[in-house]
Parts: C-alpha cells; structure tokens; sequence
C-alpha cells in the first residue's frame, strides 16, 4: 500500500512577525517547523506501516528549498521517499493554484512509485488556517475526502475514519484512492539516532515547473490566484486572570460571579 502525505514547512506562529508595510510575515529569524497538523497525519501513517511494514510512505512538499530540512525529518522518522515541489513559477499560489500544482505533483509521483491509495493532510495550516488545500487536492484529482478525520482503520481497499464534529463523532467509510485530512490530535514520534543520521545525507527529490508540462502556467503563482491576502497579524495573546482563594466555596462563588458580571461576561 502507498500512503502519499502532503506536508508544509511553517513558521513558528507563536513567534511570527507581520511586516507593517507589506503585510507579509517576516520569516527571517523565525524558526521553522513542520506544520502540526501534518505532523499529526503523518504520525497516523507510520502507525498504520507499524502494523503493515511492507506499506510505503512518500512524503510531498511546496515550498522554497530549505524546506528539504523538514522532509529529511520526515524520513527519519519513517517516510520511505520525499518529493520537494520547487519553482519560482509556484510563489505566490494561492490555496486553488497550490492545489493544483499539488495533485500535479502527486500524478508525477504515482509515475515514479506506484498509485497512492490514500493520500494525507493535515486539517489546515498554522499559518493560513484555510483548511481548503486537502479538500481542493481531492477535487482536483477527482477522489473522495474525507475531512476532520482523529482516528483511521485500513483493511482490504477500504478505510473506517472516525471524523470529528461539534457534538459527536461521525464514523464513515470509503474505498482507496481517498484523500483524508486529519485534525491535531497526536505528537509525531522521535526519530532514533540511527535514522536521523541517515536523513541527514537523504537526498530529497526535487521536481521543478519544467519536470510537469501538464501545468498551465496561467492557474498557477500570484498571477494565476484568484484571491489575494489583503492584511497579515498576529493573534493578540491577552494573559489576565484573578486567582480567588482563602475562602469557603459560597465566599468563592459569590466573588466570582460578581467578577464576571462586572466583566460582563455572566
């Protein structure tokens, strides 16, 4: 079985910084990590290689060079293969353009490796929080989907995913090919000493605008994107808070809920 997981190198929002002229985040000094919710996905398909070790994990990334270092970490961990997508063609895409430069790019690995029969994402990314590049992937390359997924079973070409809801859990079956997003649920493993070494020297697989002449040029970059980011900022962390002790739980209650209401919030 080929489990394909799409995967994004991000900043560490808790540390972003918004230039105030170009509304742009300020990427320079910013550590950057692999976006959590793929972290999530991608420690659900090693789970699933843990139980079926002949099933392969290729790893596929947009993004600017440096984001090799984000799929070696991949492959320590387990992926058995990482595709770095790269073009200068591609800055600038918004979620419909990345979207489909990314089902492009997934028909040009199933020609190296062998169809996917699922394909993984994370939900959404921490640093546009869309949650539409999955879903538009799965359109653009006309399989099911899968959304909002915690929990996966795979026996026999089909999967069982238990899909998160507000007020329940909803469990819902499809046959591969099927492209399934998965919330933040779970921490990605450690690699072992042995693996990291070895991904150290992995060479991740560049593929470039010229290596898929199937693209149109004209649905792709900033050129090609229908929709435009018209501001950045960051979220505002306000830490307040009263800690009321010393007194008996009605002295408590009374304090607390005189404070909320003062607050305006009861």
């Amino acid at each position: 079985m080929n489990i394909f997981i799409l995967t994004k190198q991000v900043p560490n929002t808790d540390k972003i910084k918004i230039d105030p002229v170009k509304n742009t985040l300020i990427r320079d000094g910013v550590e950057s990590i692999l976006n959590p919710y793929d972290a999530s996905a991608l420690e659900k398909a090693l789970k699933i290689k843990d139980k079926n070790p002949e099933t392969k994990i290729y790893a596929i990334s947009m993004g600017p060079k440096q984001a090799a270092d984000m799929l070696q970490a991949c492959v320590a961990v387990g992926c058995d293969d990482a595709f770095l997508i790269t073009d200068r063609k591609f800055g600038g895409s918004d979620t419909l353009a990345t979207s489909y430069i990314l089902a492009n790019a997934i028909r040009y690995v199933e020609a190296k490796v062998g169809k996917a029969d699922i394909v993984f994402a994370g939900k959404q990314a921490i640093d546009g929080d869309t949650a539409q590049v999955g879903p538009e992937v799965a359109e653009d390359l006309d399989i099911p989907q899968i959304t909002y997924a915690n929990e996966i079973e795979v026996s026999e070409g089909k999967v069982r995913v238990h899909r998160e809801w507000d007020d329940a859990i909803q469990v819902v079956e499809a046959s591969m090919p099927v492209l399934i997003t998965f919330n933040k649920d779970e921490e990605l493993r450690f690699p072992h000493l042995r693996d990291k070494r070895h991904s150290l020297n992995f060479e991740v697989k560049e593929v470039t605008y010229e290596d898929m002449p199937q693209i149109d040029e004209s649905v792709i970059g900033l050129k090609g994107s229908p929709t435009r980011v018209r501001k950045s900022y960051p979220a505002s962390l306000v830490k307040d808070g009263t800690i009321i002790q010393g007194k008996d739980v009605d002295e408590a209650v009374d304090e607390l809920v005189e404070a909320l209401e003062k607050a305006k919030l009861f």
